[in-house]
């Protein structure tokens, strides 16, 4: 009986691949939009994507062209091509802009730009881009059940920017480039008012220019140690009943 099924089993694997393979080699383009749909419905995103592609030219100005044309970019956002699915999203929204689906498209155009955003070492270049097209978003449709999601994505992609620029200039303090860290850090407090790592970049800054004051000729000291009681103050007055940095304080 187990045997029995088995056989039956891929007996229907085999026809429906068949099945497939037959119509993605017809030229019946109802059949293709038909099968898509199906696959599309089942799941099978891939499958679906093949069949669509392969008659979105043919339906280009008709009136299935809409319906088409969102299951065509969404197939390519569920099959992870968030670089093709925040392009074809975009070109739907822009050729339907009365669609019912065109805020949904919209904001799926801005998340799938949103993935592909890199890890925070690395160029941020479509971070940036991402945050943009989210922001674009929120202010074209302010009441779109979509503008939570949005903002935090806004959110999540800020701090990895947060995260690049406060990198950059620990790295010049661990690497001993004073002059660069506090350069640095400098821009990071002026770009990032707000930033969780507010903290930690005061004490870097003040660490960087005490630093830089304690390995400095005579003639440039003084200055450089004002500037270095300067940076104290603003850290302290901030933080220091609290500061995790407390211990390390070197202006006690």
């Amino acid at each position: 009986m187990k045997k029995f099924f088995y056989i039956l089993l891929v007996f229907t694997v085999l026809s429906s691949c068949s099945e497939y393979q037959k119509v993605l080699k017809s030229e019946d383009i109802a059949t293709k939009f038909k099968m898509g749909e199906e696959l599309y419905n089942e799941g099978k995103f891939a499958k679906a994507n093949r069949l669509f592609a392969q008659i979105v030219p043919n339906y280009r100005g008709k009136p299935q062209a809409e319906k088409l044309m969102y299951l065509y970019s969404n197939s390519f956002y569920e099959m992870g091509d968030y670089y093709v699915a925040g392009y074809q999203f975009e070109r739907f929204a822009s050729s339907y802009p009365n669609s019912e689906k065109q805020e949904e498209a919209s904001f799926l155009s801005a998340k799938s730009y949103s993935m592909l955003s890199p890890a925070y070492t690395k160029d941020q270049k479509q971070t940036v881009e991402a945050i943009e097209k989210l922001q674009t978003f929120i202010n074209v449709f302010p009441e779109s059940k979509y503008v939570a999601d949005a903002n935090t994505l806004v959110q999540e992609l800020d701090f990895k920017l947060e995260n690049k620029a406060y990198s950059i200039a620990k790295q010049y303090n661990l690497i001993s480039d004073y002059e660069a860290s506090i350069k640095s850090f400098n821009n990071f407090i002026f770009d990032f008012p707000g930033s969780s790592l507010r903290e930690k970049a005061l004490f870097y800054r003040l660490d960087s220019a005490y630093k830089l004051a304690m390995n400095s000729v005579e003639r440039k000291k003084e200055a450089r140690l004002n500037q270095a009681k300067e940076f104290y103050e603003s850290f302290k007055k901030a933080y220091v009943t609290l500061s995790s940095f407390r211990k390390q304080m070197i202006w006690q």
